[in-house]
């Protein structure tokens, strides 16, 4: 990982405030899901345009071909997870949805350690499952193993895997890439992906009510450029990992958010959980941090021994 100047872990906290507005403005959009998904992105592509064609467009010609490829993967993955996500949110509530959602570590977790090599102290994995349980424990009322429901969830954990693929196609690109040339072709391919989806599948791109516009631009503003383009800035500095795991938080803020605006009741289940989830998270991000601590500090003692 390399080393940011502003504190990662403080950006990544903005990521993950910001899209836990995602599961409100897709459960108040009447679009369909593939519909919403392709807006939010090309909004997104959209406003990103100006700024990648003056500063960032010349270092497409320094992308190498495996970086392409990451990129293009990377784009379906995230248009997929997002088609799944927001279906099943149609299905059920947005406290189940965002926490099977969310349950990356179970992916991250295997996946870096298959292709990053990455190991994790027994703090780190008990942290994991104390969070996770958390996770459950908030959608608790909400679980049920019948109906539409139970189609909702298995949406919506599909959609997990989904988004920890495209994290981990972005950990080892970012390495390479700057943030807006990597996140503009990612989004631009992803947006490419759901038009395709939308034709295909026939769902309306017009008309909608004008206050599916604006949910369309706050996705795009918000949920993603101040969200998922935070967690891609994040991705060269921290573990796919701990991004997965301080994204455990985003149930918390859509369970809130879904009490205050869509009056989805709040029950004593999701405010315990949201307290485990919290504390699980404290721990791993605290001993994440202090492993990277004594990384770097052994990194400095070798440096200055080959010096001598």
């Amino acid at each position: 990982m390399s080393e940011a100047k502003v504190n990662p872990y403080l950006i990544l906290a903005i990521g993950v405030i910001s899209v836990s507005t995602s599961a409100i403005l897709v459960k108040v959009a009447s679009a369909p899901a593939g519909v919403i998904a392709f807006y939010r992105l090309f909004f997104t592509v959209l406003f990103m345009l100006p700024i990648f064609l003056i500063k960032y467009v010349h270092e497409l010609r320094h992308i190498t071909k495996k970086d392409w490829l990451f990129c293009m993967i990377s784009g379906v993955f995230l248009a997929f997870h997002f088609i799944l996500w927001f279906e099943s949110l149609n299905y059920t509530s947005v406290a189940s949805s965002t926490v099977l959602v969310t349950l990356q570590p179970l992916f991250a977790f295997v996946g870096t350690y298959i292709f990053f090599k990455e190991k994790f102290s027994w703090k780190a994995i008990i942290s994991a499952v104390i969070a996770i349980a958390g996770c459950i424990i908030i959608s608790w009322g909400d679980f049920m193993i019948s109906g539409s429901a139970l189609y909702g969830d298995m949406l919506a954990l599909i959609a997990c895997a989904l988004v920890t693929g495209y994290l981990m196609f972005g950990q080892s690109v970012r390495q390479r890439v700057s943030l807006i040339t990597y996140t503009f072709l990612v989004y631009a391919n992803s947006a490419a992906v759901l038009f395709i989806y939308v034709i295909t599948v026939q769902e309306p791109l017009y008309p909608y009510p004008a206050s599916d516009w604006l949910y369309f631009v706050l996705l795009a503003l918000v949920s993603t450029l101040l969200g998922h383009t935070l967690f891609n800035w994040s991705v060269k500095f921290l573990s796919t990992s701990t991004i997965s795991m301080a994204i455990l938080f985003e149930p918390v803020g859509a369970a809130v958010l879904a009490y205050y605006l869509l009056q989805e009741s709040l029950v004593w289940t999701q405010v315990l959980g949201g307290f485990i989830v919290i504390g699980g998270l404290s721990i791993f991000l605290l001993d994440e941090r202090s492993i990277r601590k004594k990384q770097l500090q052994s990194q400095l003692i070798k440096m200055n021994s080959s010096k001598r």
